[in-house]
């Protein structure tokens, strides 16, 4: 029956890539596009009752205003964008140079842009304009040759047999608000055509209910993109916290979502804007940031409550279009860089035979750039630079100083023999592949997928260190299926004289669980964003009172002699994070809605003062329950491997996961060439 479970399980890890791999090569080339936010929240322009509404986003002004339900209803009454004109803003969008367009079909307040027979509360039947905004923009969007794509909230503030409206949006999902989504869903997929992309907002599905709406969109439409905040690991595309971007590559198509103003979303009347080329040069940068790093951008206007596009957002589209007229080849259809390093001349794209240096940066020393692409031959180079030339395995660019301008980004293009392909880091060093996991909004996190050894020459036979954490897991070898058992057993020997020190712990704070992969606490500073102290304690294990999206974090100083491996016990509720001198070395969420989790991790303890820093993490429950200790038994293997196919390149993956972005917690082990 196991063997029979992992199998059907897989079977749907397959058939969750295969039915969206066809659409993900053109939503994936696409890279830029528009995000429309608008409804009846536009009327209000982030005013109510003469006074600017300044805590919050302006579409959820229902909420911050603390506006009846029956008053904010009545809106609808008075609903009338006549400037609205849909070819309008497709036409912008392809002087934008924007791919596609994204639009709120239906917000957190409920009101649907659409006609439906769930509810009278859409813009056709409860208002005096009688529209369905939905239809004319899907039928525009096909007239002007651009995709469309439809932005759905799982939260609905206006339905009954929903949660009513909380601080974070993050509410359960009940039986009939499930069915209530499926119904419209279905109308929106069945009703305007082909549509690009899904894009869920907020709420916490459970498992199941993330598994119907993914499958559900891909019945009506297979070739329709469903995003990451549907929940749970069932989607095609990641996409990040507002107005946030990653730290690298990931395994998987994703995007960023950014608004023209970090503050709001749709239309303020009182937001302070700036100068255009500021806005124009920030939103460029933006840009080219998230497609070097192989993702693609979503860029945010708000329309008036009349429907007309704000001049100053219609500015700054049309001169990043310009700019895009110029340089478009360094970023539609590109690859993510295929350097690990972050520049501080700014970043590169590739696509084929052709690598793009995108001088978003400052002019580097000398203005020379040096990087490393060995075995290659540079055929031609183009640009405002002096000289490129390959000088044993390096690319040597000198550039002018004309190359950089506070006004413009000028592009590179280096044309080689052969396709560029993504450079190796150091030699045995573990390389991290990353896509992203949540249970919902405030845990979505930057999942390990998989890990890579690169070696110097072909190897045939590695050597896996684990513990017993690892032990009997069936894992992915390149190509080849390997369980973890059988391995020598090999005893830790710890220096009798490592000191444990004093313990601590700080919070509960409400806090999300995705952060930076370090952190920097001691026993003047904790990691709270409000500060606090740290209580001292002297439980291994210790059960606390919690809220909803809430952080504990438990910090243990040891004293080493001497740099050495020790095997830890550790435990958390809905998710853990463990830090080891301030760099992060394990995180994942557990098994959605588990209390309590006991696992081991092997850290390495440098020669003096340690810090050891535990992160709990709770989504769901009432009280969590936090353990760091040193494991009783300091037991590691050694497992040796023959390669079917000698490689140059072992990467490891899990092959009994939830789905394909579900972290891989292979955190312990290493791999040896032999």
């Amino acid at each position: 029956m196991k063997k029979i479970l992992l199998l059907l399980t897989s079977c749907l890890i397959i058939s969750q890539a295969v039915i969206a791999s066809n659409s993900q090569n053109s939503w994936h080339d696409n890279k830029y596009s528009m995000f429309i936010h608008f409804g009846l929240y536009s009327v209000y322009g982030g005013v109510y009752e003469g006074k600017p509404v300044t805590r919050g986003y302006s579409e959820q002004i229902q909420s911050f205003a603390g506006i009846f339900s029956d008053w904010y209803a009545d809106t609808a009454l008075k609903f009338n964008p006549t400037l609205f004109d849909a070819d309008k803003i497709v036409a912008l969008a392809k002087e934008a140079g924007m791919r596609s367009i994204v639009l709120t079909t239906k917000h957190h307040d409920g009101f649907c842009l659409f006609k439906t027979a769930t509810t009278s509360y859409n813009a056709y039947d409860s208002t005096p304009c009688k529209r369905d905004f939905v239809k004319e923009l899907a039928d525009a969007c096909q007239r002007g040759g651009i995709n469309f794509g439809m932005y759905y909230s799982i939260i609905d503030w206006n339905y009954p047999h929903a949660y009513p409206i909380s601080s974070h949006n993050a509410d359960f999902i009940t039986p009939q608000h499930h069915e209530f989504s499926k119904q419209q869903i279905t109308e929106l997929l069945t009703n305007y055509g082909n549509v690009s992309e899904l894009w869920f907002d907020m709420g916490s599905n459970t498992p199941q209910q993330s598994r119907e709406l993914y499958e559900l969109v891909h019945k009506l439409q297979p070739n329709c993109m469903v995003s990451g905040r549907v929940g749970n690991g069932w989607y095609d595309f990641a996409v990040m916290a507002d107005n946030t971007y990653p730290e690298g590559a990931l395994q998987a198509p994703w995007q960023s979502a950014a608004s023209m103003f970090d503050e709001t979303w749709s239309y303020r009347s009182w937001q302070e804007r700036g100068d255009v080329t500021t806005k124009v040069m920030e939103k460029l940068r933006s840009l080219i940031n998230v497609v070097s790093h192989g993702g693609n951008f979503l860029l945010n206007i708000g329309p008036r409550g009349d429907g007309s596009i704000v001049e100053f957002e219609s500015d700054v589209l049309k001169r990043i279009g310009a700019w895009l007229k110029k340089n478009g080849n360094a970023i539609y259809a590109t690859k993510a860089s295929p350097f690990r390093e972050q520049f501080g001349w700014g970043t590169a794209t590739r696509k084929d035979n052709k690598l793009y240096l995108i001088l978003s940066g400052n002019y580097p020393e000398n203005g020379i750039i040096e990087l490393n692409l060995p075995k290659y031959k540079l055929l031609k180079s183009e640009g405002n630079l002096m000289s490129a030339s390959m000088k044993g395995n390096k690319l040597v660019v000198n550039l002018s100083k004309e190359s950089y301008d506070n006004k413009d980004i000028q592009v590179v293009t280096l044309t080689f023999d052969r396709e560029v392909l993504p450079q190796a880091g150091p030699h045995t060093t573990r390389i991290a592949n990353y896509s992203y996991d949540c249970f919902d909004y405030y845990s979505n996190y930057r999942s390990t997928v998989s890990y890579e050894w690169v070696f110097p020459k072909n190897t045939k036979k590695v050597a896996l260190t684990y513990t017993p954490e690892e032990l009997g897991k069936e894992i992915t070898l390149n190509s080849q299926q390997v369980k973890l058992e059988g391995g020598e057993a090999i005893t830790l020997k710890i220096d009798p004289k490592t000191q444990w020190g004093k313990r601590y712990i700080c919070g509960p704070e409400f806090n999300v669980f995705d952060r930076a992969s370090s952190i920097e606490a001691n026993l003047n500073k904790t990691p709270l964003r409000k500060g606090g102290e740290w209580r001292e304690i002297n439980d291994e294990k210790i059960t606390l009172p919690v809220n909803l999206i809430e952080d504990y974090y438990l910090m243990q100083t040891i004293e080493s002699p001497k740099a050495q491996d020790i095997l830890l016990d550790v435990a958390a509720g809905n998710a853990i994070e463990l830090f080891v001198n301030g760099v992060s070395v394990m995180k994942h969420n557990n098994p959605y809605r588990c209390k309590y989790r006991e696992e081991k991790v092997l850290v390495h303890l440098e020669k003096g003062s340690n810090q050891i820093i535990l992160r709990a993490y709770n989504r769901f429950e009432k009280e969590t329950t936090l353990l760091l200790r040193p494991s009783d038994e300091q037991v590691i293997y050694k497992q040796h491997v023959i390669l079917n196919t000698p490689a140059d390149r072992v990467k490891v993956r899990r092959t009994d996961l939830a789905t394909q972005h579900t972290d891989t917690e292979l955190h312990n082990l290493q791999v040896e060439k032999l």
